[in-house]
């Protein structure tokens, strides 16, 4: 085995990633090694990891290997298995165009949240389709010390909720998870956003996202919340056949979520890789242990 393994970091709306890429499947990357490779003081440091492979040599994408060629393998920073990150896909599409895999134009990408639509523009925005948004009925609640707001369930291949406050501040300080009830609402645990309102369809959220503490962006996260901030607005594409598009700021920059009648979702952002590099493999194998 080489004593080195290739990595790039990349981030969207300053959701970062550490980037590996593998389109035969065959680095060991065990829960482990990903937390230290996504540790900040003793790793590469990220929010989570883009793990690149083809759909065909891996056992969870190869059904969909004949919908899309490459599997966005996703792991939280703590190393945990996720279904789907928005602010990856962008980044890990423009891995692809970078490293000569795909052009500007449309592709599609696997995730555990399914088969995703990507369009690479010219200028630069990487387009997601995020699919339609699940919004499961039962009221919810999410607490930040003795604050408490009512929050929307959705879900967006991955669970939200998503609750409307009067300043971002009471979100605290978001290193640990925000308590929410009941606990039978999202047994898996769930990516927590606070919104307050800019102006008129422009809202600004912080995000506490499940295995990762509060991250600078969360494509989901914002998918999430502008079919909620919608909803609660009385705008329903499916009914008005309009579509609903908001601008969402996030702590590391903006991003634009359209909802269409269909009930897809797309979003649209920036995507930007910042370096690349190499891993010495003998400390990920001590750091694996």
């Amino acid at each position: 085995m080489s004593t080195r393994i290739a990595f790039l970091k990349g981030h969207g709306t300053e959701n970062d990633f550490v980037i590996i890429p593998d389109p035969e499947n065959v680095i060991d990357l065990p829960p482990a090694a990903v937390a230290a490779l996504c540790d900040r003081r003793a790793g590469i440091g990220g929010d989570g990891l883009l793990h690149v492979v083809r759909s065909a040599a891996h056992p969870e994408a190869k059904e969909m290997a004949g919908e899309a060629e490459w599997f966005m393998d996703y792991r939280n920073g703590d190393g945990s298995v996720a279904e789907m990150c928005g602010n990856g896909v962008r980044v890990f599409a423009r891995y692809l165009q970078r490293a000569g895999h795909v052009a500007e134009g449309d592709l599609a990408i696997a995730t555990r949240g399914g088969v995703k639509t990507v369009h690479l523009a010219k200028d630069g925005d990487v387009t997601v389709g995020m699919g339609r948004a699940v919004l499961p009925e039962g009221d919810v609640t999410v607490s930040v010390g003795e604050r408490s707001w009512p929050a929307r369930n959705v879900n967006m291949g991955n669970p939200h909720a998503v609750a409307f406050v009067d300043d971002l501040a009471h979100a605290g300080n978001l290193f640990t998870p925000p308590p929410f009830s009941p606990a039978s609402a999202y047994p898996d645990g769930v990516n927590v956003e606070f919104v307050v309102d800019r102006a008129p369809r422009h809202v600004a959220m912080r995000v506490h996202e499940r295995g990762s503490g509060e991250t600078r962006s969360c494509g989901t996260g914002a998918c999430a919340v502008a079919v909620a901030t919608a909803r609660r607005d009385g705008a329903d594409p499916a009914v008005t056949g309009i579509p609903a598009s908001y601008t969402v700021d996030v702590p590391g920059g903006t991003l634009v979520i359209t909802e269409r009648p269909d009930g897809e979702i797309e979003m649209t952002g920036p995507a930007v890789i910042v370096a690349e590099g190499e891993i010495d493999a003998e400390w990920l194998r001590t750091a694996a242990r």
